[in-house]
């Protein structure tokens, strides 16, 4: 799960701030809060599309029009807006990456009525997760992470749309990093919507390919695939990584899968994984980077924030280049080759390629 690239707080580089006003500020629940509730009303697409009066404007986004205007207040207050007359608002740059047709997305991934920002109210459970190690999701919602997005199709495409946000040029990096000219069969495991399983076969023509997710996010593969110009060279299977799988493949990638995982059950999909590789065959795990030695502070927030997002929403974890060592040698795995950091468009992260063969 890539699932979560959303953006991270503010990492407080205001040297004149006083300790307790940065404190104030990083502590507070309100201003992450009113983001989300402005990108679910889709607050700055109704006020760039001019509708500013306060009334006009509670009724566009069916809020209370006292509460709205104190909501926008604070907006303000933040930065987000401006107050260009009492009353009536205008985004500021930063409030403009709110709007739905923003590159970034920035819109979709703290909608509360979307994958991600749903799944970020579960970080009320944080203290429990905590004090656990446990996921919050299911708790808070009833069924898995991965369960209720394959079982509820609204918040399976609303993930899946932010899983193909550029994904062209998002793909290219990493399918250019390693050489396909042997691959025959390339078995793409947990490989929902199949960006990248085409853009593998688009890199290797004599190539066949099969995709391997949950019913309902296999069903919404099949129809993408179906509309593709692949020649019917990608099959799409139901099924569960934590049985055998239902073929085998000179190939088997692994993108953005181990992270939502604890290491117990990242071991047990890397074994059905080993299991099913020919002869001569590898294993690539395509995962986010763990921040250089001396990286920035933003970069080590990007990370921590993934992170913290997999402890609530799944009890998985992102992982240093040490762990993903020791986990590939407890699957009974070498690493070959390690390409990256492989920098994508609009990924605040960088990923690394890790070609993986069995002992």
């Amino acid at each position: 799960m890539s699932a979560t690239n959303g953006p991270p707080a503010d990492d407080g580089t205001d040297t004149d701030e006083r300790p307790v006003d940065a404190l104030v500020r990083m502590s507070n629940l309100v201003t992450p809060m009113a983001l989300r509730v402005a990108a679910t009303l889709h607050l700055v697409d109704h006020l760039r599309a001019g509708t500013t009066a306060p009334q006009a404007l509670a009724d566009a986004t069916g809020a209370d029009a006292d509460a709205l205007a104190r909501l926008m207040r604070h907006l303000a207050a933040a930065g987000v807006l401006e107050e260009t007359t009492p009353g009536r608002y205008t985004p500021t740059p930063l409030g403009d990456l709110l709007a739905d047709d923003d590159p970034s997305r920035q819109r979709s991934w703290l909608d509360l009525d979307q994958a991600v920002g749903r799944a970020d109210l579960t970080f009320l459970g944080l203290r429990e997760a905590v004090r656990t190690g446990r996921p919050q999701y299911e708790a808070h919602y009833g069924k898995p992470f991965w369960t209720d997005l394959s079982e509820n199709e609204g918040l399976g495409a609303s993930f899946d749309t932010l899983m193909t946000t550029r994904e062209d040029t998002a793909f290219a990096a990493p399918v250019a990093a390693y050489d396909w000219s042997r691959a025959q069969h390339v078995l793409d495991v947990g490989g929902a919507p199949g960006g990248l399983l085409s853009a593998i076969l688009r890199a290797a023509p004599q190539a066949r390919g099969t995709l391997l997710d949950l019913p309902g996010a296999a069903a919404r593969a099949r129809e993408r695939v179906a509309a593709a110009t692949m020649g019917g060279r990608i099959d799409v299977v139901s099924g569960d990584f934590f049985d055998e799988l239902p073929v085998s493949a000179d190939v088997v990638v692994l993108s953005f899968v181990l992270l939502n995982w604890p290491d117990t059950d990242a071991l047990r999909i890397l074994g059905r994984c080993r299991d099913a590789l020919r002869p001569g065959g590898r294993i690539l795990l395509l995962e986010r980077a763990q921040a250089p030695s001396g990286g920035t502070r933003t970069s080590d927030l990007y990370f921590s924030v993934l992170d913290m997002r997999m402890l609530v929403f799944l009890g998985g974890r992102t992982r240093t280049d040490r762990e993903w060592a020791g986990l590939a040698g407890a699957a009974g795995l070498d690493i070959v080759s390690r390409t990256g950091p492989l920098a994508s468009p609009n990924v605040p992260l960088d990923s690394c390629l890790w070609e993986l063969a069995p002992r």
